[in-house]
């Protein structure tokens, strides 16, 4: 167990220390949102994989596998699509595009140059809608951390949920997107890394790939869906591939497009990018399918990777491997106090950028952490759920009016605001009231809406 601490305490220390390191760096505010877009290739690439990850695609992904058995495998190919959508047909669009017009947000992005007569009410609605989305989506990272330390060390989860906030707070009001990034891209590798050895060892423990496939293979309940009949089977598979279509609307993963350095750099973050997603979403699901042989009794899935570190590793290892779980928790939840900050700070005083702004954004940084902090411990959820609501309120609100808007050109003022509207709206509405297999209604119907109204909208412009 000592072993386990000392990895933390080292882990944590480096990741303050990055923090100090970038503080040096933020000379203004297109510094502190957008590392000044000098973003290089593999930076870039590991930090919006980390980003866009967090602790579902580790303590999410597992469970799943382990609750659901051979129905996960559709989550793999369902992400890995998201993350072929965003860096082959929305990054090099929206790098060059973003450049041009010098907007530092995904927001301001979309809501065109000074003078657009939709320009400030798009940001502040944008603003809004990323605020009470990232509230949710930052507690189920702090939540994750209280479930990390409550199965490993034994700590109680209140606590375990401020100290990993603390750390996280300390090193983005220190640091900026300089910090989150290099942060992130330390993060990343080490999620690669858990994500690659854990599962070998847990395939090897179980007999090899033949003794897993065999027990897959086997029981009444056997299915690729999970779904007793062909419609639902139907709709739980869309459901999940909804999943990877609201890549694009994320603003704390799109945002490392607008601050790459060039399209050498894009390139290069395209390769890593694609092949860290089919490490991490390949391994978690082998994962949960294993612990599903070897602690067939657990009683939350999300744990899965808890255990079988601590079962397969020694203490020190096993450290690691927490280690990674913080790293999904703190890269996600930094790049999106990040931009939740920016939103108040840049988006809500309408792109005006001075040192006045930095100190608000700082001070967001605080706020939302504490929000975040008090909806984790007074309102618990399961992570899977929470992650996905927040996601999809995103994916609904800003990719489909982002997708149009590099494709087609300017959507009209009122269409905008429509698209804007109405995507988050009816993701929030849906959740909260339709059941549906894989929430194929919940993921498509919005996305396909604020779709055409965004396409309509381009017409009319």
């Amino acid at each position: 167990m000592s072993g386990i601490v000392i990895t933390l305490v080292i882990y944590q220390v480096l990741m303050l220390g990055i923090g100090w390191w970038a503080s040096r760096r933020n000379a203004d505010s297109t510094d502190f949102y957008l590392g000044g877009r000098n973003l290089g290739g593999a930076v870039a690439a590991l930090s919006a994989s980390a980003s866009s990850s967090s602790a579902w695609s580790l303590l999410g992904v597992s469970g799943a596998a382990f609750a659901w058995g051979l129905p996960a495998l559709w989550l793999i190919p369902a992400t890995v699509l998201g993350f072929c959508i965003n860096w082959y047909l929305v990054a090099p669009r929206l790098s060059r595009q973003s450049r041009d017009s010098g907007a530092i947000t995904l927001t301001e992005f979309l809501a065109g140059p000074p003078g657009d007569p939709a320009r400030r009410t798009i940001m502040r609605l944008g603003a809004l809608i990323i605020l009470f989305c990232f509230t949710f989506y930052i507690a189920a990272q702090f939540q994750a951390a209280g479930k990390t330390f409550a199965s490993v060390l034994g700590v109680d989860p209140i606590l375990a949920i401020v100290i990993g906030a603390a750390v996280v707070l300390v090193y983005v009001w220190l640091g900026g997107f300089w910090a989150a990034s290099v942060t992130d891209s330390v993060q990343g590798l080490l999620m690669a890394l858990s994500a690659l050895l854990l599962p070998l060892l847990a395939l090897a423990a179980v007999g090899g790939p033949g003794e897993l496939i065999a027990s897959l293979s086997t029981g009444a309940d056997i299915s690729w869906t999970g779904q007793s009949t062909l419609p639902a089977a139907i709709g739980f598979v869309f459901g999940l591939f909804g999943i990877g279509l609201g890549y694009p609307g994320q603003p704390h993963v799109v945002n490392r497009f607008m601050a790459i350095r060039d399209a050498a750099a894009l390139r290069r973050g395209r390769r890593i990018a694609i092949a860290w997603a089919l490490v991490i979403y390949t391994g978690m699901v082998t994962l949960g399918w294993c612990g599903r042989l070897l602690v067939a009794d657990l009683g939350d899935g999300e744990q899965v990777l808890f255990v079988l570190a601590t079962l397969l590793l020694p203490a020190l290892a096993a450290g690691v491997m927490v280690s990674a779980i913080l790293s999904a928790i703190m890269s996600t939840a930094d790049s999106q106090l990040l931009v939740a900050a920016s939103s108040v700070s840049h988006d809500w005083r309408d792109g005006r950028g001075d040192a006045r702004g930095v100190t608000q954004a700082r001070w967001v940084v605080f706020i939302i952490g504490l929000l975040a902090i008090a909806l984790a411990v007074f309102f618990p959820d399961d992570i899977f759920s929470r992650v996905l609501f927040a996601w999809q309120a995103l994916a609904a609100a800003f990719g489909p009016l982002l997708v149009v808007t590099l494709w087609r050109g300017r959507v009209a003022p009122a269409w905008r605001v429509a698209a804007l509207s109405c995507g988050f709206a009816l993701t929030v509405v849906l959740s909260w009231t339709v059941e549906s297999p894989g929430d194929w209604i919940e993921r498509l119907l919005p996305l396909l809406a604020a779709l055409l109204l965004s396409w309509l909208g381009a017409r009319k412009h």
